[in-house]
């Protein structure tokens, strides 16, 4: 008789794991420290038969745990958010605690356990750390620009031009030597520089896009059209209710890619030949710039997805 898999579902928050077990419906808790994950790798190895674990996307709290669970050979799986807020909302479950967190995690693995991303190599592991600060330093960036264009319309002393005129040099030079970082450890993996010639073959890709893509979705090229919208957040989300048919919007997926397609999203409509005819017939129609823009980000990523399955650089074809 085949021993039935084992499903623990994790809620990772800041000090503690809260952990559910199906099938057996045990709960658990262990802090999220040194020694908690060691008690928690401990009582894993200790269940019968197979074993998957599972948890969300938390922004950075679950890596620690996920590169521990990893190299215990667990089977450790990351989720993505809003799957589950959705599944949530299909059972009817408003309440959110640590403890229902976890169950619905669990809960969700066994309803679709084809979802979740395993934890990617070292090599990607360095890249998407070097992209998330990268990310970092250019919204900072951002924000000092925004309030230098305040302060110009106020009478602010020379020392604090000079002071942020210092910071904007010291942001422009670290954002500079951390492409640099980025762009050799693209080039001194094979895998990685092959993907990113593939994708920087695509007018609109540059380098940071290529990379942001590279690190946050290597699931890329082993999807279909409508996941890889879906993973970036760019598959449009109906909101009907009975007859009543309502806006379609975009939400989920991951944040930082869809940024960073937007904007590559921008250039290809300008360079791009297959995209740019698309961008002129919605404007035709009387789209709104912010939808076209939209709409051309989930060509590009169509676009990124078939290319990289087929490991075939980007040529216009006739029916772009």
């Amino acid at each position: 008789m085949i021993a039935e898999t084992i499903i623990v579902g994790i809620d990772v928050s800041r000090d503690w794991l809260d952990g559910f077990c199906l099938p057996g419906q045990q709960r658990f808790r262990h802090s999220n420290t040194e020694q908690g994950h060691t008690a928690l790798v401990a009582m894993i190895q200790q269940m019968p038969g197979q074993v998957k674990v599972g948890f969300e996307a938390t922004g950075g709290q679950e890596w620690v745990l996920w590169t521990e669970l990893a190299a215990a050979e667990i089977v450790a799986v990351q989720l993505p958010p809003a799957q589950i807020k959705a599944f949530a909302l299909s059972r009817g479950t408003r309440a959110k605690t640590d403890r229902i967190d976890a169950e619905l995690i669990a809960r969700f693995i066994a309803f679709r356990p084809e979802v979740g991303r395993l934890l990617p190599d070292q090599n990607l592991r360095v890249l998407r750390t070097l992209t998330t600060r990268r990310g970092q330093l250019v919204d900072m960036r951002k924000r000092l620009n925004a309030q230098i264009s305040a302060r110009k319309k106020q009478a602010v002393s020379a020392d604090v031009e000079v002071m942020d005129n210092d910071l904007q040099d010291v942001l422009d030079t670290q954002i500079d030597a951390i492409e640099r970082r980025i762009e050799n450890v693209i080039a001194r993996v094979e895998p990685l520089a092959a993907k990113a010639k593939l994708l920087r073959s695509i007018p609109g890709i540059g380098p940071v896009s290529a990379a942001m893509l590279i690190a946050e979705l290597p699931e890329l090229g082993r999807m279909t059209s409508g996941e890889a919208a879906a993973m970036t957040g760019l598959a449009p989300v109906p909101h009907d209710s009975g007859a009543m048919r309502g806006r379609r919007t975009i939400a989920g997926g991951r944040r930082s890619l869809r940024h960073v397609l937007f904007q590559a999203a921008l250039a290809a409509a300008y360079h791009n030949p297959a995209l740019k005819p698309v961008e002129k017939r919605l404007k035709e129609r009387g789209k709104p710039h912010k939808l076209v823009i939209i709409a051309i980000a989930r060509r590009l990523i169509t676009i990124a997805n078939a290319i990289i399955k087929t490991g075939t650089p980007w040529k216009i074809q006739p029916n772009q």
